[in-house]
């Protein structure tokens, strides 16, 4: 069951961003940008076992931040999918601010969700911390790693169109093993065994793994439609 909800998930959510994008265009991609990193970073407490692994959720919604960069990249330019990274440390930040403040408050005797809140963003913090400063190294390294490869095969070739894959799949693997790395033992550490712990970060890469390769045909849908229909909100 497990394996099909994440499956499903990984469907459904690379189907919204290019629903985002060809609906709202760079506007929405910011937007999902913001979705993403304050729910990826709720859901990433949860831990499941699928494939024969341990591994928690939110991969397949931060691998969907890496999928907003390279989009933006392509079509809008580098400082486009900076100003994304941008937005989401932004958000992370006001959400630990904003979700801590709930804790300060005294529950009324009638009240039944304070004890939950606790539990699940006392937890937050730390999290929120790693993922702030992960999503900001291995965001900006996506950016520059993409317009790496695009400069070096527009050179070497004189087609700034051709070799997409590359530039998408050269640049996400690359940042997703130093995302999984950073993220997974500087949240965890202290919270799991050591095997746990290389258990999460081998699943959350190579879920990332799949989730690079499955981001490609968004990609190149997204570049026929740019090619047929122009550049949503242009």
């Amino acid at each position: 069951m497990n394996e099909l909800l994440l499956f499903r998930s990984l469907v459904v959510i690379f189907a919204l961003v290019l629903l985002f994008f060809h609906l709202f265009g760079k506007t929405g991609l910011y937007c999902w940008t913001a979705f993403a990193t304050i729910t990826a970073n709720i859901e990433v407490l949860i831990v499941v076992n699928a494939f024969g692994m341990e591994q928690t959720l939110g991969n397949i919604l931060f691998a969907s931040t890496f999928l907003v960069t390279d989009l933006l990249s392509e079509f809008y330019g580098k400082k486009a999918s900076q100003k994304a990274v941008n937005i989401g440390i932004a958000c992370s930040l006001a959400f630990i601010l904003i979700s801590q403040s709930w804790l300060v408050y005294v529950p009324a005797e009638s009240d039944w969700a304070m004890p939950h809140m606790q539990a699940i963003f006392s937890n937050t913090p730390r999290l929120m911390l790693t993922s702030f400063v992960v999503y900001a190294i291995c965001q900006r390294f996506d950016v520059w790693a993409y317009h790496g490869w695009w400069a070096f095969t527009t050179k070497k070739y004189g087609d700034s169109k051709r070799f997409l894959w590359l530039r998408n799949n050269g640049s996400t693997l690359l940042s997703q093993l130093l995302n999984s790395l950073l993220f997974t033992f500087g949240a965890f550490a202290g919270t799991y065994e050591l095997p746990t712990l290389l258990s999460i970060f081998w699943s959350s890469y190579i879920i990332f793994i799949i989730t690079s390769l499955a981001d490609t045909p968004v990609m190149y849908l997204a570049r026929y439609l740019v090619d047929h229909k122009g550049k949503p909100g242009d």
